[in-house]
């Protein structure tokens, strides 16, 4: 993606680049953290920068967020298209200053396999870490712990990914 891609992508549409990580271990747990100084949970995720493709906003949010670099996961899968959601209006005071047009966030979801040990993870690689805790929990349970707003998001995101995981059956939603 150039830097005019991503003008278009974000300024045309009012939705800003983003990535997503559904990072599994061995278990098919996924990676769930909590944001600091806030009670809510969510799988990381953050910003494309105008010089970034989404691949390398995934690696650089990664490293950033959860102290792992390429060697540490496989990629496994990443979802097709954007996926969108509206940020509530209270939130998106700060990013309006910037683009009167902003909703919300677009994301492109990727399924990341762990390769190293739980030891590994590290929260504090940034002068500003996003996370204070993690632990791993089951697959579909993201959706239920989620905020509301991005709810839909992340039931496309995990049910467009699920097919890749190992022992299918065990993780679908559909059995729960």
């Amino acid at each position: 993606m150039t830097g005019r891609d991503y003008d278009s992508i974000s300024k045309n549409d009012g939705y800003r680049p983003n990535v997503g990580i559904i990072l599994f271990n061995r278990s098919n747990q996924v990676l769930w953290a909590r944001r600091r100084s806030h009670d809510g949970w969510q799988f990381p995720q953050g910003g494309v920068r105008s010089n970034e493709t989404p691949e390398d906003a995934l690696f650089r949010e990664l490293y950033e967020e959860i102290g792992l670099t390429r060697d540490h996961v496989r990629v496994i899968a990443r979802t097709q298209d954007w996926l969108k959601y509206d940020l509530p209006y209270k939130f998106r005071r700060r990013q309006r200053s910037q683009n009167e047009n902003f909703m919300g966030q677009k994301q492109i979801w990727f399924l990341l396999r762990l390769l190293c040990e739980d030891a590994e993870v590290c929260l504090d690689t940034s002068p500003r870490p996003e996370f204070d805790e993690w632990q791993w929990i089951e697959y579909w349970r993201a959706v239920d712990q989620i905020v509301d707003f991005k709810r839909h998001v992340y039931e496309m995101a995990l049910t467009e990914l699920e097919r890749f995981l190992p022992n299918l059956s065990f993780n679908s939603r559909r059995s729960r």
